[in-house]
């Protein structure tokens, strides 16, 4: 928006739009996956004399996509034929007329960056100095980032967060996605390996050292500092900018296993990050980020805005601007995050978990509060499967069917597999699939393949009328263990008896895998304990699972403990 002077110098945040090539040819698919309206808070613009001039952008333009869907893809097409003209990646700058709308394009040129990256390399990172070490935490990654420290309490817009800048908080929530995004590292008092920050700076490929307990307190702001997840399992802040050194892991010389080894995904803007890791796919992407990132209202607020306060309803209107049904807000920015993780795997398997947020995490949500009841135990209450067929959120499912059959049948992209969370009863399976399927997404209808979290003992039990009524299997392994010894995972004084290799859980996943491979069923399983121990991840290859899904920073170490398991 104004001239291209302000995209170049990295004064706005401009729009971005992610168009995937496969399906460009079908004129009958939508191959825009991802659409991101960016802040464009200023423009340059013509002035007299034959000079520019910066002015601030009309609200109303700032909300407004620069493009439409029919302008991107035509943008895309003509890159292509480009590409297809001089044999090699082109980058393309372009314009469009302010008066009559028509699109241009100005420069085209060799694209000299990410085509010339060898494509099965991964970077690894080893410190070459020492420093004072002023915090310690958890690990996120294993990477090495150095800056000056920023120091937040609460989110701040772009232009006051310098990038490459270390952020230090006390904690983050989806708010903060966009400073996460500029950081070189980001430090936490609090949270683990499974908290808000650790798993989007795993995703973003940002070393972080999260759950420091005393980070914003002793990092003054400014003060530089090297924080080193390449050491193990903690994390390491030092004093100064310590010396380190790159390399890179050919990844053309993993092993070939028989187990397939997929990622953990939840963040449509760092899917692509990944694409180089030899995975076999998605073994789990979590809907409930993608809710609380790209979309951040309670669905039933959306359908139900006459239970909102008139501040939740402002706080819903802004975020909606420029959707005339605001339902369609959801189901839009939805559909294109998870078209955007399917596109980024295909056509490997895509399996797609269903929101499963707790009631105090739904309660969070833009709009939230007045869908919520306040559960003394959200962890065992109203969450999964249950929510999906109640009155209280049976509308609200029904807009992730709909943003789950955009992504398959208009986007095509139909490797997308979905997966019924915390799904107590049989009984309970029915009701879910019976709604799902009033919302267009049966079961064998288009491909579609249904599978079931394994994560409550119900699911052992009764796995056989389980394997009747989906067609796999994921072993939540975090959920399986505290409900199978009954306890807390987040409970400090409970740490040492929470653990997955307990008997009691070793033995119901070895129970799972007999019953469900002798229905002809796959199983799965998703969690952190692989990647930590090689031991747990060579007992699941003996055990038979088909499937290990992991954090893409823990890809190549868990492919060769697989494999070595394998060979054993």
């Amino acid at each position: 928006m104004g001239l291209g002077e302000s995209v170049v110098s990295g004064r706005v945040d401009p729009d971005e739009y992610v168009v995937f090539k496969p399906l460009l040819a079908d004129p009958d698919l939508d191959p825009v996956i991802r659409v991101v309206i960016g802040g464009k808070h200023a423009k340059v613009v013509y002035a007299e004399g034959g000079l520019t001039r910066v002015v601030d952008t009309d609200p109303a333009r700032r909300a407004a996509p620069v493009l439409d869907g029919t302008e991107a893809r035509r943008l895309a097409e003509w890159a292509v034929a480009v590409e297809r003209h001089y044999g090699t990646p082109m980058d393309l700058e372009w314009a469009k007329d302010g008066r009559t709308g028509e699109l241009f394009v100005v420069q085209a040129r060799p694209e000299t960056v990410r085509s010339r990256r060898p494509p099965a390399v991964l970077r690894r990172y080893r410190l070459t100095g020492t420093g004072e070490l002023l915090a310690t935490g958890v690990a996120v990654g294993e990477a090495v980032g150095a800056g000056p420290v920023c120091a937040l309490a609460s989110p701040v817009g772009l232009e006051r967060f310098p990038g490459g800048s270390v952020l230090v908080t006390p904690v983050t929530d989806p708010d903060w996605e966009p400073l996460m995004k500029r950081a070189a590292a980001i430090i936490t008092d609090h949270g683990g390996r499974t908290s808000h920050a650790a798993i989007v700076s795993r995703e973003l490929g940002v070393p972080a050292v999260v759950g420091t307990g005393d980070a914003t307190a002793v990092l003054a702001d400014g003060r530089p500092v090297t924080v080193s997840c390449a050491e193990g399992s903690e994390g390491h802040v030092y004093a100064g900018l310590v010396g380190y050194e790159e390399s890179d892991v050919d990844l053309t010389g993993l092993p070939v296993t028989r187990t397939r080894v997929m990622l953990n995904l939840a963040d449509p803007a760092a899917a692509f990050r990944w694409w180089q890791l030899p995975a076999d796919g998605v073994g789990l992407a979590r809907m409930e980020f993608m809710v609380a990132h790209q979309v951040k209202v309670h669905p039933m607020a959306l359908v139900r805005p006459d239970r909102l306060s008139a501040e939740e309803r402002r706080s819903v209107d802004e975020l909606t601007e420029g959707y005339g049904d605001r339902t369609e807000y959801f189901v839009d920015r939805l559909a294109r995050g998870v078209a955007t993780i399917a596109a980024s795997r295909w056509p490997s398997p895509v399996i797609l978990r269903t929101s499963d947020f707790k009631t105090n995490e739904y309660a969070k949500l833009v709009g939230g509060r007045p869908f919520e009841p306040a559960e003394a135990n959200p962890m065992i209450g109203w969450r999964g499967a249950s929510r999906y067929y109640s009155e209280g959120y049976r509308d609200g499912f029904a807009l992730e069917c709909r943003a789950i059959r955009r992504a398959r049948e208009e986007s095509g992209l139909t490797n997308v597999v979905v997966m019924i969370p915390f799904c107590r009863t049989p009984g309970e399976a029915d009701r879910v699939l019976e709604v799902m399927a009033r919302e267009g997404l049966r079961r064998g209808a288009k491909g579609l393949q249904v599978y079931v979290m394994a994560e409550i003992p119900s699911n052992i039990v009764l796995a056989r009328e389980f394997a009747e009524r989906f067609d796999g299997f994921s072993i939540g392994s975090n959920d399986l263990t505290q409900l199978t010894l009954g306890v807390d995972r987040d409970s400090a004084e409970l740490a040492s008896v929470f653990d997955e290799t307990d008997a009691a859980v070793t033995r119901s996943i070895e129970t799972l895998i007999t019953i469900a491979h002798d229905a002809g069923r796959p199983v799965g399983l998703c969690g952190q304990r692989p990647s930590d121990d090689p031991d747990f991840a060579a007992f699941l290859v003996g055990a038979g699972i088909d499937s290990i899904s992991v954090a893409p920073d823990s890809f190549v170490a868990v492919k060769q403990h697989v494999a070595a398991a394998e060979q054993r």
